[in-house]
């Protein structure tokens, strides 16, 4: 057995794209269009770690997906979690659980899919403006 990808469901392909790609970083392996079942498929996976990939489906109709809180959230492993959170905010994204530990910080998607960044290895020394940044809605 082996883990091939999460699905989750996205209102705007074009504002997703700009959270998961732009801002988180991630790359596009692949992007398929289904003219016949009306919806567009992209994997995105991070950086030099193809096994993992997370597949927006993003249906043409209109449909309401509700809170997305049922989910979950995906987790990724990151070198400098400071330095992704600055990059996250520098894309308009909020910080819900800032890394005051320097070992953990959540945010949402356009989709209100939870994202949780881990410190790869140690956690890193507490350090402004995260160390009093409140947390910030839910996640």
């Amino acid at each position: 057995m082996k883990y091939l990808h999460t699905m989750v469901r996205v209102a705007d392909l074009d504002a997703s794209l700009r959270f998961y790609r732009d801002a988180l970083g991630l790359e596009v392996v692949k992007q398929r269009e289904y003219p016949q079942g009306r919806f567009t498929l992209v994997y995105l996976a991070a950086p030099g770690d193809h096994d993992a990939q997370v597949e927006l489906t993003y249906n043409w109709d209109t449909e309401d997906y509700g809170g997305a809180r049922n989910f979950g959230h995906l987790a990724y492993l990151v070198d400098d979690i400071y330095a992704a959170c600055r990059r996250l905010q520098e894309h308009g994204v909020t910080i819900n659980r800032p890394p005051r530990d320097g070992h953990m910080a959540f945010v949402r998607s356009p989709d209100l899919i939870s994202i949780e960044l881990l410190q790869k290895g140690e956690p890193l020394a507490p350090a402004e403006p995260w160390t009093s940044m409140p947390n910030v809605g839910s996640w």
